[in-house]
């Protein structure tokens, strides 16, 4: 009932708005570097659930349905701000030379990384979760492959649009660090 209330106060606040508010994602810094066994990873666009590839905000009801008001958007597209913050945050991790696709260098990068998720929303229980798999495929086949599932959540407060932003943030950091750790 209380992430009823938010969610619903969450609309109230966009619906008093004459025109739509845009959140965008807020840098997330990290002070550890993971070594790698490779010098180059391209991310590939990651594939995203349908309402989590929308410019409107979508969350979970009390009734385990996916909402959203018009009033609240993302700041850039979902698809393009989640590749390139696992790029960056893969970028600073890490001492490999890391771009989103498409690759912009001559040479071509040692492992391509590509992220497919099957869940991406904010839950009725405060939670924002991303679930999926990832695979890390070797260009040049001199580079190990790999195919991982995952399961990562970032509390947010449900009266907040920024905190949602920054949960979502979180996971896509939390992310990154997987990756480099157990893919790289």
């Amino acid at each position: 009932m209380m992430r009823f209330a938010a969610a619903t106060a969450l609309a109230l606040l966009a619906a008093c708005s004459d025109r739509p508010l845009r959140y965008d994602l807020p840098q997330t810094e990290t002070t550890q570097k993971i070594p790698v066994s490779v010098g180059s990873v391209e991310v590939l666009d990651v594939s995203l659930p349908l309402y989590a590839d929308q410019e409107v905000i979508y969350f979970e009801d009390e009734t385990s349905a996916l909402v959203s008001d018009d009033s609240l958007l993302w700041a850039d597209d979902p698809q393009r701000s989640f590749t390139g913050g696992l790029a960056l945050q893969l970028a600073a991790l890490t001492d490999a030379r890391v771009a989103a696709e498409p690759w912009p260098f001559y040479d071509r990068a040692d492992v391509r990384v590509d992220v497919r998720l099957s869940r991406a929303l904010p839950g009725r229980d405060g939670l924002y979760r991303i679930a999926g798999q990832y695979f890390v495929a070797s260009t040049e086949g001199t580079a190990q492959e790999r195919a991982r599932r995952f399961e990562l959540t970032a509390p947010f407060d449900s009266l907040s649009a920024p905190s949602i932003a920054a949960a979502k943030s979180a996971v896509i950091a939390e992310l990154a660090t997987l990756i480099a750790r157990d893919g790289l």
